[in-house]
């Protein structure tokens, strides 16, 4: 991760003055999703790039110590040992970015992270994730047991009742045209990362609401200096989405925000990037047991 973000007084006059252009942020989405990628050699490094700021996840209400173990290796190794070899990059260190699970998996994960000597951090959504809807008490010691228990990295879910009546003093307290401000907001009051969404929503990540959020990203930095980390969450399935969401990082905050420190992907492309990894050095696609998930 990025040095941390300290946030700022809230600047409701800031807040308020926002502008959104949709027209134009739309056509630049179309754009951005037009433009020929990269291909052969160059794809297969942008592929491995998009692994490393995967934080691979688990978020199933039957999740055991054994299937977030099983997560655990496949973070410390996402792709082959024969694939990275054959790319000359089995001593790049090529991992996830962290692993995600919820607080009471916590420990199972530090755990086995610990055994496989590995010092990829652990994240965990707390705050009531993924609808945001407990009380703040009960969120702040989700937050709180959560650390104790050895996350590195909190998901917070934002109160998006307080986003969507515009109670942004009331949101900044929680914290410390909707989408930007509520953005600015969080990183006034101190977020290192801001997320699209949780992933679990009907309409998740989309390239328009990620532009008007990496804009929100850049005048943050302009302003105060201080560089904030954009994660898109839902609705990303393929090894061409994670590409071209490297695309849109690229143009829109610069080349650093393309690595794990400020930049991070959900868990879906994973697989499917391993697998057109695969394809780069075989010259065919991998059947699924070829690739399995530890």
């Amino acid at each position: 991760m990025s040095a941390r973000n300290p946030g700022m007084e809230l600047d409701l006059e800031w807040v308020s003055r926002v502008r959104v252009n949709t027209q134009a942020v739309l056509k630049r989405a179309q754009q951005i999703q037009g433009r020929k990628l990269v291909k052969k050699q160059w794809e297969a490094a942008w592929l491995l790039r998009a692994v490393t700021c995967i934080d691979l996840t688990t978020l199933a209400g039957d999740d055991t110590p054994s299937n977030v173990h099983r997560l655990c290796l496949k973070a410390t190794q996402p792709v082959r040992c024969d694939l990275l070899k054959a790319m000359d990059m089995q001593d790049k260190g090529i991992t996830t970015a962290a692993v995600c699970v919820y607080p009471s998996r916590v420990a199972d994960a530090v755990k086995s992270l610990k055994a496989a000597n590995s010092s990829l951090p652990v994240a965990s959504v707390a705050t009531g994730f993924p609808a945001g809807q407990t009380p703040l008490k009960t969120r702040l010691e989700e937050v709180r047991l959560a650390v104790q228990d050895g996350a590195g990295e909190i998901d917070i879910v934002i109160n998006r009742t307080l986003a969507l009546t515009a109670q942004w003093e009331e949101l900044y307290q929680e914290l410390q045209h909707t989408v930007y401000r509520a953005s600015l907001v969080a990183m006034m009051a101190g977020s290192d990362f801001i997320k699209t969404s949780t992933g679990k929503e009907t309409i998740n990540a989309t390239y328009p609401v990620a532009i008007v959020m990496a804009r929100a990203i850049r005048d943050y930095f302009l302003r105060t200096g201080h560089k904030v980390g954009f994660k898109p969450a839902g609705g990303i399935r393929t090894a061409k989405d994670s590409l071209v969401w490297l695309t849109l990082m690229k143009e829109e905050l610069g080349e650093e925000w393309m690595g794990p420190h400020l930049f991070r992907l959900g868990p879906a492309p994973c697989w499917r990037t391993s697998r057109q990894v695969y394809h780069h050095v075989t010259g065919r696609y991998a059947a699924y047991q070829e690739l399995p998930l530890a």
